[in-house]
């Protein structure tokens, strides 16, 4: 008995024990839980879950404990550690309706919205009236709505895609001086196509040699060699007059022919199939812009009818109506000429957007918000700029200004000049170079200019670049600046006028975007980071793919690809110079002011100076200067039967129109007979007759048979050098020493022909010596 009665009082000892160990355990799992929910209450969650852990340490199996942490991790954004905690509280309590009410607000925050309805109605069934689930489960079943809602759009987007026709499809040309790209809005978003040899711009070179016409990248590599039957900045000369000064300037420097034509304009001359062939600057801007159709036919694989072209801002109606005629010539409708800025800043509004999107809804937010863009838009041989205010989807243009002739080619100008007068001062070389020594000469400065991008200091030298002789030369950055400062001069003061015109201070510009490949020169940015106070330089888009960019996205608003992204864009644009008519002393009578928006039209009254003037001849110009003679003229036309009367008393009413395009229409009436002459100028040279489009476009057909052939030569060049390449990896790693050389052979042939058009049974020939060598069967 006594034994027994020991025993039963250890048991009760221990049991006693145990309990205020328990109780001890709870009172710390308590404190914990009270730390955690005051660290809560104070916002300070990454101590509440510190506290709330420790809790789960001592109570391992407490479902208060993991809902408490849930709550905690939520709030800090971690949903995967708040659902998993939540979930736990629910498999630990399956019927306690506050650990649904965690679970499912969880699930709905990460946004998974059928789960957390799912939740919800599992947590009704224990507590029917709780309001917090009644309202979540509404949320969560309007979210499901509004997300088969956008399914459903989307499917239909994706119909109405296919649906698309490719003959619907319009592309976007930058149609450079230097450099063109072309771009293409497809699968909701714009492709930048690269051409056949694999580059994203396509130098706007045309050359001729003897049977064969290059374009782009082949005909700049032959041009040392080719330099008279090599044409380049056609987009310089297209609609200028040939006795324009700035085109005179040119002709000079130019190794290839430029002629007066029968209209006086600008008429190049090369050998072509063995005799003189002669191309209107529209004919080669054609070329080009044919080449850039067809590298887009490749990329989607149907034809190509439909394109918008760019222009520079400050380009004239004479040259947006040459442009247009190029377009039409390379057998496209041109749908919309837009200015390169816009386009540019088409291109930084969606950029900026997508960014916006990607960061979150306060970013998307402040992206809508009104911004205020100023576009500097510097490339090979235009300059432009233009301030614009982005208000959510629409972009309007409050002023624009520039140089249809200042870009990286007048650089290269100064810098071959500076560079010529260091080969005299050297060698005492006074004979003039010829044409393939300033091409050399040419090649050296674009060069040494690309350098001085990234470099303090650059080394020209060009060997025998005439009679044996070589030219060596040092050009430092500083020495590059101070011989272009007049230009660089030029480019701020354009700066300056146009924020005077948008009546804008530095401080109002949010943005200031560089496009144009000459934007890459450091003064250039470092006087616009000083005229702006420092502000920081927007680099986020591709400055020389933006405008094509920007081209695509107007393309695919014109077309109607139906996108998110563009069905709420708007562009108000201006017209870069005033236009007006010839009044009596020569005085420039203004009808529609230049940064006018457009599409606009503006009606004045005139009458006539002598009695019984029956006829009346409109001279119409643009410019600023008040006096016509400072002026361009655009051209000219008549009216006749207008009312016989009195000088003074007759009332003709004018009527300047300007369309989407940027392009003038004028018409005159007189208001008491309703005589009426539409525009009709006769010495607008720029224009070209319906004729004159049709032989043209006739001629380009035939090159394009042309252009087939080389494509597929340079295809079957690259596929012939992918070849050897490949096949010299294999052999050396087969150790096979003989195959090598012979494989070698023909690596340095294709150095030796590098840049060189090989005739396309060569490249055949080679490519079977190549197979029969390697094994490969044809």
């Amino acid at each position: 008995m006594g034994r027994k009665n020991n025993k039963a009082a250890k048991d009760k000892k221990a049991a006693a024990k145990e309990g205020a160990s328990s109780n001890a355990d709870n009172n710390k799992a308590l404190t914990a839980k009270e730390k955690g929910n005051a660290a809560f209450a104070k916002e300070d969650y990454v101590t509440a879950v510190v506290h709330f852990t420790e809790a789960l340490t001592i109570e391992p199996a407490n479902h208060v404990h993991y809902s408490n942490r849930s709550a905690a991790h939520l709030k800090m954004g971690e949903l995967e550690k708040a659902v998993a905690d939540a979930t736990k509280c629910t498999e630990l309590a399956a019927d306690w309706p506050k650990g649904y009410v965690r679970l499912a607000t969880a699930l709905q925050v990460d946004g998974k919205f059928e789960e957390a309805a799912r939740t919800y109605q599992k947590g009704l069934t224990h507590e029917p009236e709780n309001k917090a689930m009644v309202q979540g489960l509404a949320q969560c079943l309007q979210k499901m709505k509004e997300d088969i809602q956008k399914k459903k759009e989307a499917e239909e987007l994706i119909a109405e895609q296919k649906e698309h026709k490719p003959e619907d499809t319009v592309i976007g040309i930058d149609l450079g001086t230097t450099y063109s790209c072309v771009a293409v809005w497809k699968d909701g978003q714009v492709n930048i196509i690269a051409n056949s040899e694999g580059e994203r711009t396509t130098p706007s070179y045309v050359a001729f040699t003897g049977d064969e016409r290059l374009i782009g990248a082949p005909a700049k590599q032959q041009a040392v060699s080719n330099a008279t039957n090599t044409v380049y900045d056609a987009k310089r000369m297209i609609g200028r007059s040939f006795k324009d000064q700035a085109l005179i300037d040119d002709v000079k420097r130019f190794p290839f022919k430029v002629t007066e034509g029968s209209n006086g304009e600008p008429v190049i001359e090369v050998e072509y199939q063995k005799e003189t062939k002669s191309f209107s600057p529209q004919e080669v801007s054609s070329m080009i812009l044919s080449r850039m159709k067809s590298t887009a036919e490749t990329f989607l694989g149907h034809p190509i009818t439909k394109s918008v072209i760019t222009v520079p801002a400050y380009f004239n109606d004479q040259q947006r109506t040459a442009t247009k005629d190029a377009g039409a010539i390379a057998g496209m409708e041109v749908k919309r000429i837009i200015n390169e800025p816009t386009a540019a800043a088409l291109a930084y509004g969606l950029d900026r957007a997508d960014t916006a999107a990607e960061e979150g809804a306060e970013a998307e937010a402040e992206a809508k918000a009104a911004n205020n863009v100023l576009i500097f838009d510097l490339g090979g041989g235009t300059f432009d700029v233009s301030v614009l205010t982005i208000d959510g989807g629409i972009f309007e243009v409050k002023a624009t200004g520039g140089d249809t002739h200042l870009g990286g080619e007048d650089f290269d100008n100064n810098l071959v000049d500076h560079l010529s007068n260091e080969l005299k001062r050297k060698t005492k070389m006074e004979t003039k170079l010829n044409p393939r020594g300033q091409r050399r000469l040419r090649t050296a400065a674009e060069n040494c200019k690309r350098v001085l991008s990234t470099a303090s200091t650059s080394t020209v030298e060009v060997d025998s670049i005439q009679d044996g002789v070589d030219l060596t030369a040092v050009v430092t950055r500083a020495k590059f600046e101070q011989i272009n400062a007049e230009l660089f001069t030029r480019c701020m003061d354009t700066v300056k006028a146009v924020m005077t015109d948008a009546q804008m201070e530095a401080k109002d510009i949010n943005d200031i975007v560089l496009v144009g490949g000459s934007t890459r020169i450091p003064k250039i940015q470092d006087m616009l980071q000083e005229f702006f106070g420092g502000k920081e330089l927007s680099k986020a888009i591709n400055p020389d793919e933006a405008v094509a960019y920007g081209a695509a996205v107007q393309g695919a608003i014109l077309s109607g690809a139906y996108a998110s992204a563009t069905s709420q864009l708007l562009l108000v644009d201006v017209t870069p110079l005033s236009l007006g008519i010839e009044t009596t002393g020569r005085v420039m009578s203004t009808l529609i002011k230049r940064n006018t928006p457009i599409p606009c039209s503006k009606t004045r009254t005139y009458t006539t100076e002598e009695d019984m003037q029956t006829a009346v001849d409109v001279l119409v110009y643009e410019g600023e200067r008040a006096c016509t003679d400072s002026n361009n003229m655009l051209g000219q036309f008549t009216i006749s039967g207008i009312e016989r009367a009195k000088r003074g008393e007759p009332q003709v009413e004018v009527t300047f129109a300007i369309d989407a395009n940027g392009m003038l229409n004028v018409c005159a009436q007189d208001k008491v007979t309703n005589a009426k002459a539409n525009i009709t100028i006769t010495n607008n040279h720029s224009r070209l007759s319906p004729e004159e489009i049709e032989r043209m476009t006739a001629d380009a057909e035939k090159y394009a048979k042309e252009d087939a052939r080389l494509i597929e030569q340079i295809e079957l060049h690259n596929e012939i050098e992918r070849t050897v390449y490949n096949g010299l990896e294999y052999i050396r790693e087969a150790g096979n020493t003989m195959l090598e050389a012979k494989i070698l052979e023909f690596k340095e042939w294709l150095q030796d022909n590098k840049g060189a058009v090989t005739s396309l049974p060569t490249l055949q020939a080679k490519q079977r010596q190549l197979h029969n060598i390697l094994g490969i069967k044809s």
